[in-house]
């Protein structure tokens, strides 16, 4: 049936994929409490939904979100992830985990075992050192992204248990208070001001662009990029690295300056 109805994201992760099936391809996925707006479901337990956070259109499992209007976030997961308990005891089940960035409508707190838990509107616990207001920014995206070190590569991930290329720059950006298309190609086009191609005057947090594949800058000698060279989140000896991506046939193609 045809929809047009405001949901949110009950997962810790929810996919969105190409199609409605569970081996269609990932392209990217949705945390916890992120609005989505459901366009269309079918009888198979499935959902066409568009991503409110940057328009992203996919299919995601229908008990993945909860439609109607939701208490509005306070706070954001400021680690790198947590764990959402039924209640304000981290020797209780966790009932899911919560990704870096996810938001979170917080209604109280409340101390119990010596430590301070957020409770959320929905009543249910996290560790209140894990989270930070919803309108606090980071100042360094690039600090933002080598909190994900090691993380494996997934192909549209999005979270700290797996994340592409694209969808570290989205994330960082995002924690900086930069909203950010989700694609390589149109975080090219969209993001800052073109900068030179000269590795001599790049800045820390520039991002680096080859066709479908984007890294950022972070020092003199370094990059630091999701990769599927290595299947992790990692940094990568400057010349070293350009000219091992150039050598498989895709030298690079622009820089752009967001800081």
């Amino acid at each position: 049936m045809d929809l047009v109805v405001p949901a949110r994201v009950v997962d810790g992760l929810a996919p969105l994929r190409r199609a409605p099936r569970a081996d269609a391809g990932l392209d990217t996925e949705a945390l916890m409490g992120e609005a989505v707006t459901v366009l269309d479901e079918d009888d198979d337990g499935w959902a066409k939904v568009r991503l409110d956070r940057d328009g992203y259109l996919g299919f995601m499992p229908s008990h993945a979100y909860l439609k109607g209007p939701s208490a509005p976030a306070t706070h954001r997961v400021a680690a790198l992830r947590t764990f959402l308990y039924p209640g304000p005891s981290i020797k209780a089940p966790p009932l899911d985990w919560l990704s870096l960035g996810a938001p979170v409508a917080v209604v109280r707190e409340i101390e119990a075992g010596g430590r301070l838990f957020a409770v959320t509107a929905d009543g249910a616990a996290v560790v209140a050192s894990h989270l930070a207001p919803i309108d606090t920014v980071e100042p360094d995206p690039v600090a933002v992204a080598e909190r994900f070190l090691g993380t494996p590569y997934l192909w549209g991930g999005r979270s700290s248990l797996g994340i592409d290329c694209s969808g570290l720059v989205q994330t960082a950006l995002a924690a900086c208070g930069i909203a950010a298309p989700r694609d390589s190609g149109d975080q090219e086009t969209a993001l800052g001001a073109s900068a030179s191609l000269d590795p001599r005057d790049w800045r820390r947090g520039d991002l680096l662009f080859w066709p479908g594949h984007v890294a950022r800058g972070r020092h003199a000698t370094t990059f630091l990029h999701a990769t599927a060279h290595t299947m992790t989140v990692t940094i990568e000896d400057l010349a070293t690295g350009l000219a091992r991506i150039e050598a498989a046939g895709s030298p690079l193609r622009a820089v752009r300056r967001v800081l």
